[in-house]
């Protein structure tokens, strides 16, 4: 059966759209707002002297003849105030818009300015701006004037800049919101993608634009491709360890009729060899679909009762720390954990130290020993799998390398790191550092 996909827009298309749409909303939303907040207005005491000044002012110059206009122009004109006459002058620019509220104000105050055509005119924008225009004189010719450090009701420039940011901040806002919404479900692939090796397998919803959409629907297919492939190899590693636990088993108990007790004990330590070994195999491949949960330990008594059960056999071995300390762990994968650190010390050293101590949300298990340690260009290669250092740990070793490399899943799994390091006074240091409450 087909399955129909529902057209979709790609990612690119979609920010594009958001982008054309924040643009319009931008631009209509900036019109708006200067057209209602451009109205600007002087300061009452500036209208005030302004209408005085252009009613005095087109008096004089209107009752002069002609010819002593531009004088009486000039004689009017101060530090403050502009005036000139011209019989050939043509007639201002018409009033621009954001100044109507000015023209408004100066004939509010001097009515017999309503039929003079005033025409003002915004020339330099600033804290002291400089108005300009024109009015008509009975005759009809135009007397110019123009008003210096005119102070507004506001800044006009940071006004214009105010504006102009407003709308373009909310926009701004309003866009990235709708580019993280479009952009939610590469975040929850990512998440998804950070979880996958941790045996956390859910399936994301299919959702997104087509590109997300295919590589969505291609990794929840990876996502069944590999569980199914965990799922197989977990199926075969138990049926493996069951069937070789069996002969294993079969053996020891024929080893145990066996007469020569040299030939016995060296038989049934080779018996245990094998069983350890395939103890150990099975761990560290089936160690990434274990499904145990976390629970809150007391992680102190726990070291505590490891150390004790291995003095009681007769090792050297002692416990520094609490005497209680509560995390959130695994119990058997951290059991595992100092059981193969512990075995590993007390296998090439005779006195081994397990510590424990807490910083902060960090707690650190520390076991050290008095063997030959491991040369420092080869301690990392000792936490791989299936490598036997030989040459630094003993000729007389057993198992397949896999120890330090179990330690260290465990500790990565949830968050935690396994460290290596020299003794100066010989010996190797293994150091567990895990979160006292891993996230997740």
């Amino acid at each position: 059966m087909k399955h129909f996909v529902r057209p979709s827009l790609t990612l690119a298309g979609r920010i594009l759209v958001i982008l054309l749409l924040t643009i319009t909303v931008e631009f209509c939303t900036s019109t708006l707002l200067y057209e209602r907040a451009s109205q600007f207005s002087l300061r009452e005491d500036e209208a005030h002297r302004l209408a005085e000044h252009l009613v005095v002012t087109r008096k004089l110059v209107s009752e002069r003849p002609v010819r002593e206009r531009p004088a009486i122009a000039r004689l009017l004109t101060t530090d403050r105030y502009d005036v000139r006459w011209g019989p050939e002058l043509p007639p201002p620019p018409p009033l621009a818009a954001e100044l109507s509220e000015m023209q408004r104000q100066i004939v509010a105050w001097e009515p017999a300015l309503a039929n003079t055509n005033l025409r003002l005119k915004l020339s330099s924008p600033g804290r002291n701006a400089l108005v300009t225009g024109g009015l008509t004189l009975p005759d009809g010719t135009w007397l110019y004037f123009g008003m210096r450090e005119v102070q507004t009701g506001w800044d006009l420039a940071l006004g214009r800049i105010l504006l102009a940011l407003v709308p373009a901040v909310g926009i701004m806002l309003i866009g990235g919101l709708l580019i993280r919404q479009t952009l939610r479900p590469m975040k929850m692939l990512g998440d998804a993608a950070g979880r996958i090796g941790f045996g956390a397998w859910t399936p994301l919803p299919e959702t997104g634009s087509g590109e997300v959409l295919r590589v969505i629907r291609a990794f929840n297919a990876m996502q069944a491709r590999i569980q199914r492939l965990i799922d197989d190899r977990t199926e075969a590693l138990a049926a493996v360890g069951h069937d070789l636990r069996t002969p294993i088993a079969r053996l020891q108990l024929r080893i145990d009729t066996l007469s020569d007790a040299a030939t016995r004990n060296a038989m049934r330590e080779d018996a245990s060899e094998m069983e350890g070994m395939l103890a150990s195999l099975l761990a560290y491949l089936g160690g990434e679909s274990d499904p145990e949960p976390r629970v809150r330990v007391d992680v102190a008594i726990m070291a505590e009762t490891i150390v004790d059960d291995l003095a009681d056999q007769g090792h050297a071995i002692r416990y520094e720390g609490p005497e209680s300390l509560e995390a959130m762990v695994r119990p058997i994968d951290l059991k595992r954990a100092l059981g193969n650190l512990t075995n590993n010390a007390l296998r090439y050293g005779r006195n081994v130290l397990v510590s424990l101590e807490q910083e902060g949300e960090v707690m650190r298990f520390r076991v050290s020993d008095d063997g030959p340690g491991i040369p420092e260009a080869r301690l990392a290669e000792a936490m791989e799998p299936f490598v036997r250092l030989d040459p630094a740990r003993g000729r007389n070793t057993k198992g397949l390398g896999l120890g330090l490399a179990i330690v260290k899943r465990i500790a990565t799994r949830d968050g935690g790191s396994l460290r290596l390091a020299n003794r100066p006074e010989g010996g190797l240091i293994a150091t567990i550092e895990l979160p006292v409450t891993p996230r997740g």
